[in-house]
């Protein structure tokens, strides 16, 4: 199960068949583009739409979250140690159209707790992933899925952080299989 936290008029339109997810596509997009999702964790999507809310000038004004039952396709899984190689070569071949260009490199930025929040190289990293693929050819992905250490250590010398997460970026939006009201939050 995955989770979409977002404003409730735009949560109620899409539960009612009116409206669709937009791509995310900021730059500092860790996953690259997609709609986003929370993977089994719906109190995690509520608290991010309610982070949003609290904001100097608020994208969302009545926070919710609601269900998403998702089938991956061909998934770019960041957890899968065999797509590492796929993500330095894409890095190498970013890295040199960049430089060929005279351009700077994105980089990653704000950084809190020794974790980066916003992912500007990743996301350029992923799109370059994406843009390979359909240079040679290649089935596109339909998601990327990762993990995403945040916030400060759970305890004295933890392992493990206060707000790690797994999300689901999805591309293609056939691989959404429907979706449903989250009760009790």
């Amino acid at each position: 199960m995955a989770y979409h936290g977002c404003d409730k008029s735009l949560g109620e339109a899409v539960l009612g068949g009116t409206s669709k997810l937009k791509l995310s596509e900021n730059e500092y997009d860790w996953l690259g583009p997609g709609s986003y999702f929370w993977v089994d964790s719906p109190e995690r999507g509520l608290a991010w739409a309610q982070e949003l809310s609290e904001r100097k000038r608020p994208k969302i004004k009545s926070p919710f979250v609601f269900g998403a039952l998702i089938h991956p396709g061909l998934c770019l899984n960041l957890t899968d140690y065999g797509v590492m190689q796929e993500l330095a070569d894409a890095h190498g071949i970013l890295v040199a159209s960049i430089a060929a260009a005279k351009a700077p490199i994105p980089k990653n930025t704000h950084q809190d707790s020794g974790v980066f929040l916003r992912r500007s190289l990743d996301c350029a990293v992923i799109k370059t992933v994406h843009e390979l693929r359909e240079q040679t050819r290649l089935d596109p992905y339909d998601t990327v899925y990762g993990v995403f250490e945040e916030g400060d250590e759970l305890y004295p010398g933890a392992g493990f952080k206060k707000r790690t997460h797994v999300q689901i970026a999805v591309r293609n939006p056939e691989c959404i299989i429907g979706y449903f009201r989250v009760g009790g939050l």
